[in-house]
C-alpha cells in the first residue's frame, strides 16, 4: 500500500523534484562531450582573443606615450 503510494507521489512530482535537487536527466547527459568539447573551444578561442587585445593595448599605450613625448 505504501509503496504504491509513493510510486503515485513521486510520479506526480518527479518533474519538481528534479528541478529541486538539480538532478541531471538521460537527454541533459546524453550530448555532455559535445557540450564539454564546445565549450573546450570556447575558452581557447577566448584565451586567444584575451593575449590579442592585451597585446594591441599595449601597442596603444606606447602609441599614446610617444604622442605625450613629443607634444611636450
Amino acid at each position: 500500500m505504501i509503496d504504491k503510494y509513493m510510486n503515485k507521489y513521486l510520479d506526480r512530482r518527479m518533474k519538481y523534484l528534479i528541478e529541486e535537487w538539480q538532478i541531471a536527466t538521460k537527454n541533459e547527459v546524453a550530448d555532455f562531450s559535445f557540450r564539454l568539447q564546445v565549450l573546450s573551444d570556447e575558452v581557447t578561442q577566448l584565451a586567444s582573443f584575451e593575449k590579442n587585445a592585451d597585446t594591441k593595448l599595449s601597442d596603444l599605450e606606447t602609441r599614446a606615450k610617444n604622442l605625450e613625448a613629443k607634444k611636450r
